[in-house]
């Protein structure tokens, strides 16, 4: 009898594990691990946002480190480098003056200006330290550098060798700047909204869910409808109906959040606001994830990094809610709400 039902059983146990890889293929993820990481995400979230918003500070600042720590594991692999201590501090302390002083726009652009320059002096040094580290080692083996190239009488050029050490101090410098821009200038758009307003935990809630509506949405509508591709050589798996599919869940959830926030007699001035507010993360959430595709295919790797079980990096899961931040906290200012 036994042996009956357990015959019975495999049959039903491989097609759903079929069933499971198809979706899996299909998504790009391991779904399982995906929904339990998330569960566990928006519980931290929440937990968070109940204990206040100097705890949900702490956490952006928690999670922002660890993006760039991935970003500098990223970069690596290509041969970059950026200062990641000075990163962290200059980082942590942009965001920290835009939560805590009262005049934004002005912490925010000194914080910047001052990042910028001492993350370029810091990643200029950093590049020339390790250049001279490399001509050290190779001297005191007496071996001759691989980049120097040598003419037909047997001289080398050293300027040709340079050019290379300047293009290589350039890009670590260019690749510094970028993360400031792409972490700590786009976080601070996450901070601001809960600085303003009658509902600071709601604008939280909006910042942080919104895109991850819109990227479950456009990633279930993908797998479900998707057949026209919306950007083949960036992300294959993106299409057209998975970025609909993103707008109008985007509006939905707006709309719900609303309703929960706001009074039933506000909705006759407000209700077009969260039609915008809907479709504008719907798209800027997938131009997000498809500007990080794009650094992963030049970067030639598949996940920002392997933190987040089914997910990949922090970054991965963040992408789309950095790039919706400044739409966000714009919409909710201008409108005053």
């Amino acid at each position: 009898m036994c042996h009956a039902e357990r015959t019975k059983e495999e049959p039903q146990k491989i097609q759903s594990n079929q069933t499971l890889d198809a979706i899996n293929s299909r998504t790009g993820r391991n779904m399982p691990q995906a929904i339990l990481t998330a569960v566990l995400l928006v519980a931290l979230i929440l937990v968070c946002l109940y204990l206040g918003s100097d705890a949900f500070m702490i956490l952006i600042v928690f999670f922002m480190s660890l993006g760039l720590w991935e970003l500098r594991v990223d970069f690596a692999t290509a041969g970059l480098s950026i200062p990641i201590v000075p990163l962290w501090i200059c980082s942590a302390a942009t965001m920290l003056a835009m939560f805590y002083s009262s005049d934004h726009v002005v912490w925010l652009t000194v914080s910047i200006f001052l990042t910028f320059l001492i993350v370029t002096i810091c990643a200029s040094f950093q590049s020339r330290s390790s250049t001279r580290l490399k001509r050290a080692v190779a001297n005191k083996l007496q071996i001759t550098s691989s980049t120097a190239i040598s003419d037909h009488s047997g001289h080398t050029a050293p300027c040709n060798k340079s050019k290379q050490q300047n293009k290589g101090l350039y890009a670590n410098v260019g690749v510094s700047l970028l993360t400031v821009i792409y972490i700590t200038f786009l976080a601070c758009f996450i901070v601001l909204p809960t600085t303003f307003g009658d509902h600071p935990t709601a604008h939280a809630i909006m910042s942080v869910f919104l895109p991850a509506v819109g990227d479950v949405s456009g990633l279930a509508f993908g797998a479900w409808l998707g057949k026209h591709k919306l950007s083949p050589r960036i992300s294959p798996k993106k299409s057209l109906e998975g970025l609909a599919g993103s707008m109008i869940m985007c509006i939905v959830a707006t709309f719900v959040m609303f309703a929960c926030t706001y009074a039933r007699q506000d909705w006759g001035r407000i209700w077009w606001v969260a039609l915008l507010l809907g479709a504008v993360v719907g798209i800027t959430g997938t131009f997000g994830d498809l500007s990080a595709s794009l650094i992963k295919r030049d970067l030639g790797i598949k996940d920002m990094g392997h933190l987040l079980k089914g997910h990949g990096g922090v970054l991965d899961r963040v992408d789309s809610i950095l790039m919706s931040a400044p739409f966000i906290a714009l919409i909710l200012w201008v409108t005053g709400l």
